[in-house]
């Protein structure tokens, strides 16, 4: 265990995993400094689509905060995902319902419901000359700052979970989980657009980036003490995820700033993959959690790089019947397009959800859009269980899942041909 900067650590030995008893040993030696007995303690939590040993940590937090918290509960920062069932959130967290019933009766487990006004209350106020600032003259409106009320129903902020390479901000983690994991529909359109207009190039695997300041402010203006466990997870590119310990790779514990900091340095080290060229092809494969394609496109995300100008990238998920539970139909209605197809016909689209049009490019990539004609840098084509009459609908290219056999692309690459088993985590830069 280590201290830099006020942040305490442990780090694993090259190539191995944290063992509980470290994980364990870090929170008794950060946790009674943090003075938390007595106070009303809120844990917000990834939901499935992230990878980190959660059940272990949900264990070892209640152990510790259990005895000493006023109230503790957690809660599931969905951002705009579908809510969990309470058989999904006891799993989650690596409970059955008869442990949450004996064991953990005194413990809150929620949902963040983003689209239900009674769950939201307004946490302040970005005004137009801030942003103005922070975005470079991108933008200059007012943005309100919501988030769930909850937040302001305890003195103190948990933030737990981890740090990878991320599309809209440049690395998850630290106030990421409260914009957006727990905020309202305005945070989450405006944070997400800003980073569509600068580009999921230029913004992914870059640790500090204008939407980092606007999450870090908006975090700021909470009336609420605010703490982190930030963890990074080793990188597996297989395509299950299995491993014989915890997983981890280092935990940081405090302030959300500088802890989600030392964890986006260590990130950077381990889930930035160098590669020595671009690929024609690349067969982009989807772990099993990611169901639709609003979390599946991670697997162009991460990978848009190297996709070599004309290219494609092939989104391989035969598990994947929809584009989104949560915003299919607007999906069906404005399609996949780069920026460029939006922002050059703006009075059509400017009311349209931003984060769903962010999301639209961020899937399509970067390209252009002149006299009428868009064109994307490379083709984006899905391979699922989505019908090819839907993946035209929406402008995306369309595969037969079941013509494909991964042997054909592996072990290609010096024919520009990239086979990637576990795809979504990993950053692949030239």
């Amino acid at each position: 265990m280590k201290s830099h900067q006020g942040v305490k650590s442990v780090v694993a030995a090259d190539g191995g995993d944290l063992g509980e008893k470290e994980v364990a040993s870090l929170f008794d030696g950060t946790f009674p400094g943090w003075k938390m007995a007595g106070k009303r303690i809120l844990v917000i939590i990834p939901d499935t689509t992230r990878t980190c040993p959660l059940p272990m940590l949900f264990r070892l937090i209640c152990e510790r905060l259990t005895p000493l918290a006023k109230a503790l509960n957690f809660l599931v920062a969905l951002g705009t995902h579908p809510p969990l069932s309470d058989e999904e959130i006891c799993r989650l967290v690596g409970i059955t319902d008869d442990q949450r019933r004996r064991d953990y009766a005194s413990v809150g487990l929620f949902n963040h419901l983003w689209k239900t006004p009674g769950e939201l209350v307004e946490a302040g106020l970005l005004k137009a000359a801030e942003v103005s600032a922070i975005t470079k003259g991108l933008f200059k409106m007012d943005v309100i700052i919501t988030c769930n009320k909850m937040v302001m129903e305890h003195d103190l902020v948990l933030i737990l979970g981890p740090v990878f390479p991320h599309e809209v901000v440049g690395f998850s983690g630290g106030n990421k989980y409260l914009f957006p994991g727990v905020a309202g529909k305005e945070i989450i359109d405006f944070f997400h657009w800003l980073g569509a207009v600068i580009t999921n190039p230029e913004i992914i695997g870059t640790k500090m980036t204008p939407v980092r300041q606007v999450v870090d402010r908006a975090a700021a203006l909470l009336p609420v003490e605010r703490k982190a466990v930030c963890l990074v997870v080793k990188p597996v590119i297989e395509k299950t995820a299995k491993s014989g310990g915890s997983g981890l790779a280092g935990v940081y514990c405090g302030s959300p700033e500088d802890a989600w900091s030392a964890a986006a340095d260590l990130s950077a080290g381990l889930h930035v993959r160098q590669m020595g060229r671009q690929f024609n092809t690349i067969l982009s494969c989807a772990p099993v959690m990611y169901d639709d394609l609003w979390t599946g496109g991670k697997c162009m995300y991460k990978v848009e790089p190297i996709a070599a100008a004309g290219g494609r990238v092939i989104i391989y998920a035969p598990h994947i019947t929809e584009i989104s539970r949560t915003h299919g139909k607007v999906l069906l209605e404005v399609g996949y397009h780069t920026r460029d197809f939006f922002l050059k016909q703006w009075d059509k689209y400017k009311g349209y959800p931003w984060g769903v049009l962010a999301h639209s490019t961020h899937v399509k990539g970067t390209g252009t859009y002149e006299n009428g004609i868009e064109k994307p840098r490379v083709e984006v084509i899905l391979a699922t269980g989505i019908p090819e009459k839907i993946c035209r609908q929406v402008n995306l290219g369309y595969m037969d899942h079941k013509k494909i056999d991964y042997h054909d692309y592996e072990g290609r690459e010096k024919e520009g041909i990239l086979y990637i088993p576990k795809a979504g985590e990993i950053l692949y830069r030239v």
